[in-house]
């Protein structure tokens, strides 16, 4: 079991920053890759970011590319999302997942089935 846990969530105004961050604990020697999703109200969640935990490649939805960026850091078993030039439609509870098993390719990565384990989510509020 590995069980990722988020914070940094908030309210910002839009063109603002935030720094997510996820922390796993448990078995997180398991852990092959890790990803940020987000769900705004009344809508589906959607793929934000991920990021491979040993090789460091990234995926981007494109929503966020040029805005957002994932990194990690293995010694902390964490992995954070800074979020750039915010806008109103960034707004949503943003989690956490990490997958145990491997992703051969890269779309495995914007895939919620290739996740195991998720966190209980961070809300972002961006006010115009």
């Amino acid at each position: 079991q590995v069980h990722p846990v988020e914070s940094g969530g908030g309210l910002v105004q839009a063109g603002g920053s935030l720094r997510l961050s996820c922390a796993a604990s448990g078995r997180t020697f398991n852990i092959y890759a890790m990803g940020w999703f987000r769900q705004a109200p009344g809508k589906e969640r959607d793929f934000v970011a991920a990021i491979n935990w040993s090789g460091g490649s990234t995926y981007y939805a494109d929503s966020v590319k040029g805005r957002f960026t994932i990194s990690r850091d293995n010694a902390k078993n964490t992995v954070y999302l800074q979020m750039n030039s915010l806008k109103p439609e960034d707004t949503a509870v943003y989690y956490c997942a990490a997958g145990s098993r491997p992703f051969y390719s890269g779309s495995y990565y914007n895939r919620q089935a290739s996740y195991d384990y998720w966190g209980q989510g961070t809300q972002v509020t961006v006010s115009s």
